[in-house]
């Protein structure tokens, strides 16, 4: 007879060590997928009020990276915005457009950073950070943006007032 024949409860711990650990990784892999989210998008539940007289505000965090990524929604889809002035419209990749079914109206040329872009224009019925909703805006849908990030150009932004202080921007519309 050997060792194992005389202990058959080693073989059942080992497999329950190994499923703890598997459990402990799995545990700190979320953690940490979520901890990072939180630093590319701290504004995933953005605090927003509305003051006297009527006037909306949200309070935006600037991520890691300098910029100010929210959470917001287009015609009552949830999406995620990053705030580009340099942008003319609400720009929105193919693939987001498609999820919350915008329609192609039209198609269109645009000058980019990285040169020229074709996609097609769109009208939202809304777009919203928040308390901060407005109607019936202009965008375009770009055929050949990556990623799933919606840029929040002037076609928004100029309807709002922003104030930047050190890592916070504050929307007033």
């Amino acid at each position: 007879m050997n060792e194992q024949d005389e202990n058959p409860h080693r073989h059942i711990s080992g497999w329950m060590w190994l499923g703890l650990w598997l459990i402990v990784l799995g545990l700190l892999i979320n953690f940490f997928h979520n901890w990072l989210e939180k630093q590319r998008n701290p504004n995933q539940n953005v605090s927003s009020m509305i003051n006297a007289g009527d006037v909306r505000e949200v309070t935006l965090k600037r991520n890691r990276y300098g910029h100010y990524n929210v959470t917001g929604k287009i015609n009552g889809h949830k999406v995620e915005f990053l705030l580009d002035t340099g942008a003319t419209y609400i720009a929105i990749p193919e693939p987001v457009a498609n999820r919350i079914g915008l329609k192609r109206l039209y198609q269109t040329e645009f000058h980019t950073a990285n040169g020229l872009s074709r996609g097609y224009g769109t009208k939202l019925d809304s777009a919203a950070i928040g308390q901060i909703e407005l109607q019936n805006l202009d965008a375009t849908i770009t055929t050949n943006m990556d990623g799933d990030i919606v840029l929040l150009g002037m076609g928004f932004l100029k309807h709002i007032e922003f104030t930047q202080r050190g890592d916070t921007l504050i929307l007033r519309q």
